[in-house]
């Protein structure tokens, strides 16, 4: 495994690759992960083709003025790995971007919850649109958050 890095890729080397290339890149390490995913410290673990992982340990540095987890943060790791599940099922030369997506936070997250991970699956991708949901959980399997999103399919 790469170790991981961190900024964007060049829009003409992601032009040369299918989404799933793309997205499996990212998970092991061979191009580099969006700088968010390093602000918040995030991980893309799992990739095949209409469904990507993302993963995090929770932090005192994600805290909400409650002292839970800022909802934000779940927020960002549904929108991250639904909307790459739908790169994943991209061709060359394809791109995809969230259009709108809803988040439903079901249990409080803290630091003492450990590991999180927030798996997104294809529901459906078209030729202009595509939808997927996601699923955030804990090591014990619990269910924190769920969410949907729809994203335009685009040429780039």
């Amino acid at each position: 495994m790469t170790a991981k890095s961190y900024g964007t890729v060049d829009v003409e080397r992601q032009k040369q690759m299918s989404g799933l290339e793309f997205v499996k890149g990212l998970a092991d390490g061979t191009l580099p992960l969006n700088t968010i995913a390093q602000t918040l410290g995030y991980d893309v673990v799992e990739a095949e083709r209409g469904r990507v992982v993302v993963a995090i340990v929770p932090t005192g540095a994600h805290l909400n003025p409650a002292g839970t987890v800022h909802g934000g943060l779940t927020a960002t790791l549904l929108d991250s790995c639904m909307g790459l599940a739908i790169q994943s099922a991209l061709d060359k030369g394809t791109g995809q971007t969230t259009l709108e997506f809803k988040v439903s936070l079901l249990r409080p997250i803290t630091p003492e919850t450990g590991l999180i991970t927030a798996e997104g699956k294809v529901l459906n991708c078209g030729r202009r649109i595509g939808a997927a949901d996601g699923r955030v959980t804990d090591a014990k399997g619990r269910l924190l958050a769920h969410g949907t999103t729809t994203c335009l399919v685009f040429p780039t």
